[in-house]
């Protein structure tokens, strides 16, 4: 940010000095193209270089409350999943004591 800040100084210091017919404007205007290769190319840096280390990292970019809404959901899914599982075993094990309810007792 302090490259990108000094290079927006360069440049308005060169415009001024541009428009007073200074001697100093062609190479303040010569410098402020360098200063904005060099202020593009470190914004890059660091835009790739994080990137970079968050896709190493495995950082998900979802805010905290959306995660906690998706873990909540998932919790939700589980213990439903638990309980329908619960109600079979009972609804089978009923069946068993009845004898096999539903079962033809001769062939």
């Amino acid at each position: 940010m302090l490259i990108v800040a000094l290079t927006l100084i360069q440049a308005m210091v060169a415009f001024l000095a541009t428009l007073a017919g200074s001697w100093l404007a062609f190479p303040m205007v010569i410098s402020s193209v360098a200063s904005t290769v060099v202020a593009t190319w470190g914004v890059l840096d660091v835009w790739v270089t994080r990137q970079v280390w968050n896709q190493r990292h495995g950082v998900v970019s979802v805010p905290s409350s959306t995660a906690r809404a998706l873990r909540r959901e998932r919790r939700r899914a589980r213990r439903q999943a638990r309980a329908t599982e619960r109600t079979r075993e009972r609804i089978r094990g009923r069946i068993r004591r009845r004898g096999g309810a539903g079962q033809l007792s001769h062939p």
